[in-house]
């Protein structure tokens, strides 16, 4: 498997990650391990989860499920793989996270995310170590970007973590290109470590104009990485949550939402009429080629 240089480490991960945000709630063990053996036997090595995943799978979760598997899962094969986890978005527990149905409240979520705050983050962390059976995480992503907390207090706490040895390098995700210049600038100033990832919605599509989102890498962002090559993008969602390749998945689906329209139906159809010939042709859908198409 392709590797990629994570920021300006020195440290290469797998060009292609495996988020593990279903294994322990969808995706049930056995299979879970199955996916996570066949990565590893390919030559994989870079694992991504997050203590939130996946409390909304079922009422009553406190999250945890996906960092437990993998803590069960890493025993002998820790130095293996290039782990990362993230905080903040854990909500707030309360029965009306769930309706009648069992169907989650994510109005309420957004609402009462923890957030980026010192000792929020360092407790979700110690929580994560305990749940990964690790003393250490290689990337830790602060989930979604939280305004309501001054950067010097979050950015001082993971440059603590940092220092603890409890983390070895950062990240950030869902957030705004002006914020990352700012964390990067307060990080500066200060002498603390720096984002080095920057974890956010990408895919062959492109985002309709006007679209309000801090989640999809837009073409600011993207001139923003190209001009920042100590910062790497890891693209989550690529293939937009495995709708890509049915219409009838496609049609009235939310994630399909920030993307329909002509552009979008264009660049399906030239992945459409790819896919078909690739039996022919004997070609494989590399990212590689999928930037080249873009």
């Amino acid at each position: 498997m392709d590797t990629t240089e994570l920021g300006n480490t020195g440290v290469r991960v797998s060009a292609l990650a495996l988020g593990a945000m279903q294994m322990g709630s969808a995706t049930d063990e056995a299979e879970s391990v199955r996916i996570l053996d066949r990565y590893l036997e390919a030559g994989g090595s870079f694992l991504d989860t997050a203590d939130c995943y996946e409390w909304w799978s079922r009422p009553g979760s406190r999250g945890g499920e996906s960092e437990e598997l993998l803590g069960r899962w890493l025993r002998n094969r820790r130095d293996q793989v290039f782990l990362a986890t993230k905080g903040s978005a854990l909500p707030h527990h309360s029965p009306d996270l769930w309706a009648a149905d069992g169907t989650a409240n994510w109005d309420l979520a957004r609402r009462t995310f923890a957030g980026a705050g010192a000792d929020t983050l360092r407790h979700a962390l110690d929580g994560s170590l305990r749940r990964l059976g690790t003393d250490h995480v290689d990337l830790y992503y602060v989930h979604v970007d939280d305004r309501s907390t001054p950067l010097e207090e979050t950015l001082e706490a993971l440059a603590g973590l940092v220092q603890a040895g409890k983390v070895r390098y950062l990240g950030w995700s869902n957030v705004r290109t002006w914020r990352l210049e700012r964390i990067r600038q307060i990080c500066e100033r200060n002498g603390w470590p720096a984002p080095v990832a920057l974890q956010q919605q990408h895919s062959y599509l492109h985002a309709r104009g006007g679209t309000d989102s801090t989640s999809i890498v837009g073409d600011e962002q993207l001139d923003y990485l190209a001009t920042h090559r100590d910062l790497t993008l890891v693209a989550y969602s690529p293939i937009l949550k495995g709708i890509y390749d049915d219409p009838g998945k496609r049609s009235g689906h939310w994630a399909m939402g920030p993307y329909a329209g002509a552009d979008a139906d264009g660049r399906l159809a030239v992945l459409t009429s790819v896919a078909d010939a690739l039996p022919a042709l004997d070609i494989k859908l590399t990212p590689d080629l999928l930037t080249r198409l873009t």
